[in-house]
Formats: C-alpha cells, sequence, structure tokens
C-alpha cells in the first residue's frame, strides 16, 4: 500500500513564500505522474502542477510564474510557491498516478492559508 505524505503548509502573508514537500512511502510504478491540486472552501479540487518522471511540467494558469514544481526522484515531489496571493489560500494535496490514471493515490492535504 502507497502512502503519500505531505509537509510544508502554514500561514503566510500576501507575497511571501511557501514550499511543500511530499514523499511516497511505499514503492509507485513507472512511468507517473506526481503533482499537487487545491480545494478552497465552497469550490472543487483544481489542478495546480504536475510533473513526470520524465520532467514534463503543467501548470494552472494561475500559478505560472509563482510556482514552480520539482522531483528529485521518482517518490517525490515538491512545490515552490513564492509571491502568494489570499487566493492561493485552500488545502493542498498530493497526486501520484500513472499517465491513464488507471491507478492513483492522494495524500491527506496541507493547509496553506495566505492573509492579506
Amino acid at each position: 500500500q502507497v502512502r503519500l505524505v505531505e509537509s510544508g503548509g502554514g500561514l503566510v502573508q500576501a507575497g511571501g513564500s511557501l514550499r511543500l514537500s511530499c514523499a511516497a512511502i511505499g514503492s509507485i510504478f513507472s512511468p507517473n505522474v506526481m503533482g499537487w491540486y487545491r480545494q478552497a472552501p465552497g469550490k472543487q479540487r483544481e489542478l495546480v502542477a504536475t510533473i513526470t518522471n520524465g520532467a514534463s511540467i503543467n501548470y494552472a494558469d494561475s500559478v505560472k510564474g509563482r510556482f514552480t514544481i520539482s522531483r528529485d526522484n521518482d517518490n517525490t515531489v515538491a512545490l515552490q510557491m513564492n509571491s502568494l496571493k489570499p487566493e492561493d489560500t485552500a488545502v493542498y494535496y498530493c497526486n501520484a498516478r500513472d499517465v491513464r490514471i488507471t491507478w492513483q493515490y492522494w495524500g491527506q492535504g496541507t493547509q496553506v492559508t495566505v492573509s492579506s
């Protein structure tokens, strides 16, 4: 059984930075896609960024130029968030899946709060 363990959320003022990290405990198959999604109160979960283990990257338009996703290896993913805005406030979830989404795993979520 695979678990995704997230860390790095917290409270920050607008314009500040946070770094989220996620590690998969247990082996996940390759090729795979790891990424971050977020869910704000009263809204649907939305894509933030994804990265394949071939380093192909996709960002939501709302975070382009401010957030950077990266991987150190097949089992970890990080999200560097700069120039944070109050509208970035949400629970951020780590995700790991294969390309066709025949399997996927979710982390437990980490709260990011940006004050104005």
